[in-house]
């Protein structure tokens, strides 16, 4: 497919007014995305678990204008407070979408937005938070244009949520996402994620994942200043390869529920995502000393009781930590006992993997 093909023809039915609400989770990169290009193309490809309690609840209230307005109209509210910080990213999204939802310009919105886990907790709230928003705006599109079909529904939500933040994409469906251009998977775009098209090993779809909040900070870097500095790299395409390699090895991982391997490509990559960060130009340690400390609990605790946890890292301090359904209760315990202690306040969630976003009625 081509952006082209996201635009839409004249819309069949007009719509005075109306309201829809989607909740819509964050995500977790096992092959992580870092770089990209002109439009929020990603430079490598990537593949996530969708979460299930890490989320975002959108409510998009909207009337049509007496006239199309030159500016967008729309206020935002975060749990029910006005929200006048959110309002310049939203605006820059509506401007990048503008061409595939000329709509937006014929309404004005109330977008009521909150999310599940603390406001301010060092978790990346963009993916779910854009994710729903594009949702939301779809659904109103449906409203106009009720011929569309459920694939192309979730398509261009993907689409859409991209321009807003890149790993948005993955937000969209689950429990396995990938997004980004690979030869071995069929149906992969850079312009949307899709569902993991291969075969999937049961241990795999009911994943646990742990979000140890090492540090609530603001992030020493943004996420796009990070993605810039991929530009001149002197790594970056031993990296881009390195992240289809990965991609390539984890069919046969996924299909044997090989844990063994998985937990290898899963920890390297969220070491070279911080290498990366560690050899730019500037350069940013983005870990803190507790990330480093609850790291090496973790690998002594899987060498002493021969279970599968393993971490995954964002582009913060704060740990993931990834374990099979099966050992819940051992890994949990053990999260609760020794890894609690180097979280802030000892705060840390339980989640699981999800099966995507979906509608509120």
């Amino acid at each position: 497919m081509t952006e082209k093909e996201f635009i839409p023809s004249p819309y069949k039915i007009d719509v005075p007014s109306g309201k829809t609400t989607y909740k819509s989770p964050s995500n977790i990169a096992l092959v992580k995305y870092w770089g990209k290009k002109a439009n929020q193309i990603p430079a490598n490809p990537s593949i996530s678990f969708t979460l299930n309690e890490c989320a975002t609840v959108t409510t998009l209230t909207y009337s049509k204008l007496e006239k199309e307005s030159k500016a967008f109209s729309f206020e935002v509210s975060l749990e029910g407070k006005k929200e006048e910080g959110f309002k310049p990213k939203i605006n820059t999204f509506f401007k990048r979408v503008y061409e595939y939802l000329p709509f937006l310009r014929e309404y004005h919105f109330e977008i009521e937005t909150s999310n599940s886990f603390p406001h301010s907790s060092g978790i990346a709230s963009s993916a779910s938070g854009m994710s729903a928003l594009a949702l939301c705006l779809m659904d109103i599109e449906k409203s106009l244009n009720p011929d569309m079909t459920v694939e192309f529904f979730n398509q261009k939500a993907s689409f859409l949520a991209r321009l807003g933040s890149g790993s948005a994409a993955r937000s969209i469906k689950g429990s396995l996402v990938q997004w980004g251009e690979h030869a071995g998977i069929k149906g992969s775009s850079n312009l949307f994620g899709i569902e993991y098209p291969h075969k999937v090993h049961p241990v795999f779809q009911n994943y646990c994942d742990t979000i140890l909040l090492v540090d609530k900070g603001q992030k020493q870097v943004s996420s796009t200043v990070g993605h810039d500095l991929m530009h001149g790299h002197p790594f970056a395409q031993q990296r881009f390869s390195q992240a289809h390699e990965n991609l390539s090895k984890l069919e046969s991982i996924f299909a044997s529920g090989d844990i063994k391997n998985f937990i290898a490509i899963v920890e390297s990559e969220a070491l070279t995502l911080h290498a990366m960060m560690m050899t730019s130009q500037p350069y940013f340690i983005l870990m803190k000393p507790n990330t480093l400390e609850i790291i090496n609990k973790i690998w002594a605790f899987r060498e002493s009781s021969k279970t599968h946890v393993c971490f995954t890292l964002d582009a913060g301090a704060n740990v993931h930590v990834l374990y099979p359904e099966n050992e819940k209760a051992q890994v949990q315990q053990f999260i609760k006992d020794d890894l609690a202690s180097f979280c802030q306040n000892r705060q840390f969630i339980h989640d699981f993997i999800g099966n995507g976003a979906r509608k509120i009625n």
